[in-house]
């Protein structure tokens, strides 16, 4: 201050800012740098994740991050600070079950977002792991194998209307058509009947008449590229500014969650149901209701959580795998042929599979149809970025010293990608990238158990995913009962399409087909 007045600013105080700027962002670039110097990957990914991004917008990131891998081996350095790793082996380590290695930020990019400025934590995506325990433990049991297959007879009510669409629609004029479009139809059906006990009408309509499909395609499309930079979510996505400004991320699906939960509730307050057992039998939405009525630790926003969870993950991770499961079915005669040869034997022993619709305990120790199952799940998971985890401060050893570049130091992200894990040739063999049901037939249970532990298509350890016995139940009584109503033909395999925008979406599997004599 000189005589009362402040000092002006001069030139060389914002110079000397600027150097001071530059030499702290070069001494934080040089140490991140440092910190994976042992471990290879592209020269771009040691300063910036922006290549990380042009990758998922190619929409083919799978393929590249095999290439990387196959390059320059298990582990792949693909961002400053983030370490790819393909080998199965390793994923008890990442995924553990004890606590301690925690989701990254990756997982906020994918939480959906309201007007209200809050961002909806998932089962999937939350990172807290206090908070993902307070919400999993309530409803675990209900994911359980014995009490999925309570939802049985909703499998069949769907059944039973996308068999009278194929036959109304395509069967008895032999009518091309996209197989995978109903298959996806179905998925949705299956879900939105488990969870309110009522369908959306893709299966009557035959098309996707409320967009729900498109909304979901749209937040995953939108979210995929922002995973690589989560930082950029919170700017351009996640703040009150943009949520007044634009619908945010996720809000067609969740108006149409709130709208069910809000009509649900209403009925309960005008038909008071029992809180004992009886109000824990019925739909996904009638037992979380149940849940949160008769647990004060539930979260208030945890049933709007758990439903939306159904309707975006428990439908179209399911139709990837079946879409993969039909496509290499109807692209290998000998593998079709196999399965129903399989069927039609299970059909005529005694006691004979229940028709039209076998149910689970019949089907579910069919060895080849459940090799078949484990090759589709296995060949084409629905998500395929790394999931990423954060190395504890202490650090990570995994597989060696810090002399040969495995040794992680505290705060790396560290991800593993189902699709490249799923290809791990010493564990699946030197073929682990074409369809073969038959691997999983070969070297008794030991290398069976092996090959399954170290598919990562559900996810591994703590964070496992809660749907998995429904996606089977969904996938082995859908197969079989195609296989044993109708006979199908693919048309063109070349047709069939694929795009990765972190999750998956798949086009052009058209067919023709005839009910069985």
């Amino acid at each position: 201050m000189l005589d009362g007045h402040l000092q002006p600013v001069t030139p060389a105080v914002f110079v000397g800012l600027g150097l001071l700027l530059l030499c702290w962002a070069f001494l934080h670039q040089a140490r991140v740098y440092y910190r994976l110097r042992h471990f290879p990957g592209p020269f771009i990914a040691r300063f910036t994740n922006l290549q990380r991004v042009s990758w998922v917008q190619t929409a083919r990131s799978h393929e590249i991050h095999t290439q990387m891998h196959n390059r320059y081996g298990d582990f792949v350095r693909m961002g400053p600070n983030m370490v790819s790793i393909s080998d199965p082996n390793l994923i008890p380590a990442v995924y553990p079950i004890r606590p301690g290695v925690p989701k990254g930020n990756f997982y906020r990019s994918l939480m959906p977002y309201s007007r209200q400025g809050a961002a909806l934590p998932l089962v999937f995506n939350t990172r807290d792991e206090a908070l993902h325990k307070r919400m999993k433990k309530p409803i675990a049991p209900i994911f359980s194998l014995s009490n999925v297959l309570t939802f049985e007879k909703f499998v069949d009510q769907i059944l039973e209307l996308l068999f009278t669409q194929l036959d109304q629609r395509f069967a008895g004029r032999e009518t091309p058509f996209d197989l995978g479009d109903w298959l996806q139809f179905f998925a949705f059906e299956v879900m939105g009947t488990m969870t309110f006990s009522r369908q959306y009408g893709f299966l009557e309509e035959g098309c996707d008449g409320n967009g729900l499909l498109g909304a979901i395609w749209d937040f995953m499309q939108t979210a995929a590229p922002i995973t690589q930079i989560p930082w950029f979510d919170l700017v351009w996505y996640k703040n009150p500014v943009v949520a007044a400004l634009r619908p945010t991320t996720g809000m067609p699906i969740l108006n149409i969650v709130r709208s069910a939960i809000e009509e649900r509730r209403a009925k309960l307050e005008q038909n008071p149901k029992p809180t004992g057992d009886e109000g824990n039998r019925g739909d996904f939405l009638s037992r979380f209701l149940h849940v949160q009525m008769n647990d004060p630790s539930v979260p208030p926003w945890a049933v709007t959580a758990w439903t939306f969870s159904n309707v975006i993950a428990g439908s179209d991770s399911t139709a990837v795998v079946m879409k993969t499961l039909w496509f290499n079915l109807l692209s290998h005669p000998t593998s079709l042929h196999q399965l129903t040869h399989e069927l039609t034997h299970a059909a005529q022993a005694q006691p004979p599979l229940t028709r039209p619709y076998p149910t689970w305990t019949e089907v579910a120790p069919l060895p080849y149809l459940d090799a078949c199952v484990n090759e589709a799940v296995r060949l084409h998971p629905p998500f395929c970025l790394p999931f990423e985890r954060i190395v504890p401060r202490e650090g990570m050893l995994l597989g060696g010293g810090d002399g040969d570049g495995r040794f992680l130091p505290g705060g790396t992200v560290v991800g593993m990608n189902p699709w490249v894990v799923n290809r791990h040739r010493p564990t699946f063999g030197e073929d682990a990238d074409v369809w073969r049901p038959g691997r999983w037939l070969e070297g008794g249970a030991d290398r069976y158990r092996r090959m399954e532990q170290s598919v990562l298509t559900f996810g591994a350890g703590r964070r496992v995913c809660l749907g998995k016995n429904i996606a089977l139940l969904e996938l082995k009584k859908l197969t079989a009962a195609l296989v044993l109503n109708y006979e199908t033909t693919i048309l063109d395999p070349a047709k069939f399409q694929t795009e990765n925008r972190w999750f998956f979406r798949q086009w052009g599997l058209q067919v023709t087909i005839k009910r069985r004599s």
